[in-house]
């Protein structure tokens, strides 16, 4: 038995060794001989292409003359695969026999988008970490003067104008209503506070709401319209990286906050109080307006985030606000001292919700709808004025991809918009009552592609359509951009487009309500931009169609302006410095409203330059800066010059500093800031208002030389200090 079992054990070892030697043999048979050449576009040898057999060892690296060799166990169907970085990943299904197998091909260099062309006539992107970047949120918060507005921020930037008389971003020749807001692709119908007359009102929103800014000066894209000189448009943060709360104290308000983020990480929720009261601040440094109630701020927001899907994202961010103020200021008309008197009590609410899905590979969906309110109760010694205006309205945006970077685009948007005002007048006299209201549905359909005929050549082909109740009229207006790269980090771009608005809400509430208005913008720019430095120059030319004329309520009115627009931002030659220089040269000229002929209107000034310088150390935990800004004198009406529009103000001169502290102190980041504007004192005039009879004359200005501020910020949950230091490196 024994040497029966030793016999069977034998024979098994036997027969495995065998079958071992068999597969062995049959493999080196089954062998294939795999060799070839990689090449680039020019027919260039590319030399380390690692080629290899799918979900296998077997393959090789080519050689200095891009030739590769390698020996393949496989037969029959496999795949190929080229990989090297910088090109675009090659696999190819092919089949294999025991004979030997040549595979030549040819690579192409991936689409790098630092390599790619990018749209930028008139566009500067801020935030955006895909294209150039010129502001992001921290810059805003930081710039000195800016008092962390969006708007102020803004204004260091070329193409702005320096109006402190009044809210709204004045730009290339245009007033402050041609420039649009946009949040999340939806119009923001009341983007700025209610203020009182010759007092400029800031921002409604916070910069860190957004996690990208795009500031057309012109020629922008056939997505938005009505704004004949520029837009905003803001797209707002995702979701948090994790759950936080803050909390901020300073002289003028108070507030915090609280976001939570869910486990999962795939849906979010928060919220946001704060008042504001300048009452005590007013105690300390003097207005030059007499104050009946000092300026009150309340309001809050809430947000919601969910994850739909892996690329599916549903939005909602709600706003509201309460405000109220009273002041008397001297009457020019009055030879006995007396003074008129504005009391305004304001609310306002904005609510946006998108939901944002890829369909398939190639197709993205955009979906918006808003609804917001704005109510105005102005009170005069004679008269109790009630104004509203309200806006709902719906978007949808298709976009398919073309290839790898091609993309074309189209939608539709829908507005509904209600005006209306109420007037008890003469309190002390005959007493009247009026009651107007206007209501307009305004349609749009728009088409648009961004063709890359090149990696380094870019076309951008649109049209808009637009139509409005209040003028029953149908326009399309063309747009196209095209870019061409000419260096690696050096582009040139230019830029056409039709743009049309309705009138201002002003003329609404006329006998006859004026139509369309309409601007044509010629573009042309260059830049060069790497990872410390951002060169633009850019030279415009605008043509104004179609204004409003009050004088025979037509839209006779007409005009231009053209000019040049610098930037130059340096975050390197100084270590620990970063800043920027802009310049803007504008001339323009329109007849329009009730002017009697074509003049440079009160808004516009020459020449506008900044310089905005900030110095991080890094040691101290301690950021500084100031800005300087430079404008030449803007021109007023005097009724006792003949020459219409042709006496000037004095220039204008600022210059802000601010300063903050940053510390983490375990869970809470704490930032201690403090800024003054218009440091030195500078008088700042913005204009003058004349007596009926222009005999007696009151310069405009702010009220007050400086403001001061300091403020504790306080986040509980996050930790930005490495933000920060990137920001300033």
């Amino acid at each position: 038995m024994c040497d029966n079992y030793n016999i069977l054990q034998f024979m098994k070892r036997s027969l495995c060794l065998f079958a071992l030697i068999l597969l062995s043999f049959q493999g080196i048979l089954a062998q294939t001989k795999v060799s070839g050449k990689i090449l680039d576009q020019k027919k260039q040898p590319i030399p380390g292409v690692n080629v290899f057999i799918k979900d296998t060892y077997d393959g090789a690296s080519t050689d200095p003359d891009g030739n590769f060799f390698f020996t393949a166990a496989d037969t029959g169907d496999v795949i190929i695969v080229c990989s090297f970085i910088g090109f675009e990943q090659i696999e190819r299904k092919v089949s294999l026999t025991s004979k030997d197998f040549t595979f030549n091909t040819t690579m192409k260099e991936s689409l790098n988008e630092l390599k790619v062309v990018t749209i930028s006539a008139g566009t500067i992107e801020a935030s955006d970490e895909k294209k150039t970047t010129v502001l992001k949120p921290l810059d805003i918060v930081t710039t000195a003067g800016a008092q962390g507005d969006i708007v102020g921020a803004l204004k260091t930037l070329p193409g702005a104008q320096q109006v402190g008389e009044s809210e709204g971003l004045f730009v290339r020749g245009g007033d402050g209503s041609e420039t649009k807001t946009i949040i999340d692709g939806m119009v923001v119908n009341k983007p700025f506070f209610s203020s009182a007359p010759d007092i400029a009102s800031r921002g409604r929103f916070s910069p860190f709401l957004f996690k990208g800014t795009v500031f057309s000066t012109g020629g922008y894209s056939a997505q938005y319209g009505q704004g004949m000189s520029s837009v905003l448009a803001l797209e707002t943060q995702d979701l948090p990286n994790q759950t936080s709360s803050t909390l901020a104290i300073s002289s003028v308000s108070v507030g915090g906050g609280y976001n939570k983020l869910w486990k999962d990480k795939n849906m979010s929720a928060g919220f946001d109080l704060n008042y504001a009261n300048l009452l005590p601040y007013f105690k300390l440094v003097k207005q030059t307006p007499e104050y009946t109630r000092a300026p009150q701020f309340s309001g809050g927001s809430l947000n919601f985030r969910k994850k739909t899907s892996a690329t599916g994202m549903l939005k909602f961010y709600g706003y509201f606000n309460l405000s109220d103020l009273g002041i008397k200021t001297l009457s020019i008309d009055s030879i006995n001292g007396f003074k008129n008197l504005f009391e305004l009590n304001n609310s306002d609410i904005y609510t946006n919700l998108t939901y944002k899905e890829r369909l398939g590979e190639k197709w993205l969906m955009n979906l918006g709808v808003s609804y917001s309110t704005n109510v105005d109760h102005i009170k005069t010694w004679n008269d109790s004025i009630r104004s509203q205006s309200d806006m709902s309205q719906g978007r949808m945006v298709f976009s398919r991809g073309i290839g790898k970077l091609s993309i074309i685009r189209f939608g539709g948007e829908y507005q509904y918009t209600f005006d209306e005002i109420k007037i008890d007048g003469a309190k002390y006299g005959f007493p009247y009552h009026i009651k107007n209201a206007i209501y307009d549905n305004y349609s749009s359909q728009f088409v648009e592609a961004d063709i890359y005929i090149t990696q380094k050549l870019v076309l951008r082909a649109g049209a808009r359509g637009e139509h409005t109740t209040l003028e029953k009229k149908y326009v399309v207006s063309p747009r196209t951009s095209l870019a061409y790269k000419i260096g690696e980090k050096s582009q040139i771009s230019f830029a056409y487009g039709q743009f049309y608005q309705k009138p201002d809400r002003a003329y609404l509430f006329y006998s006859k309500i004026p139509g369309y208005n309409k601007a044509t913008h010629y573009i042309a720019n260059i830049q060069r931009v790497d990872d410390y430095h951002t060169l633009r120059a850019e030279v415009y030319f605008k043509k104004y169609d179609n204004l409003t004329n009050l004088i025979d309520s037509t839209n006779s009115g007409f005009g231009y302006a053209q000019g040049l627009d610098v930037f130059w931002r340096d975050k390197k030659t100084i270590k620990g410095v970063d800043y920027w220089i802009s310049y803007t040269y504008l001339e323009t000229k329109r007849k329009y409203q009730n002017y009697p002929k074509e003049v440079t209107p009160p808004f516009a000034a020459t020449h506008t330059a900044s310089l905005v310088f900030k110095k991080f150390f890094e040691k101290l935990n301690l950021s500084t800066g100031f800005t300087y800004t430079y404008a030449t004198g803007r021109p007023y009406y005097n009724p006792n010059n003949s020459e219409f529009m042709s006496d000037k103000t004095i220039d204008y001169h600022s210059l802000g500093i601010n300063g903050a502290y940053l510390r983490q102190i375990k869970n809470c980041f704490a930032v201690l800031a403090f800024s003054v504007t218009n440091t030195i004192g500078n008088e700042q005039i913005f204009g003058y208002r004349y007596s009926y009879d222009g005999i007696r004359s009151a310069a405009v200005t702010p009220p007050a030389k400086r403001f001061f501020f300091v403020g504790l910020f306080l986040s509980f949950g996050q930790n930005r200090s490495k933000e920060v230091i990137d920001n300033n490196n």
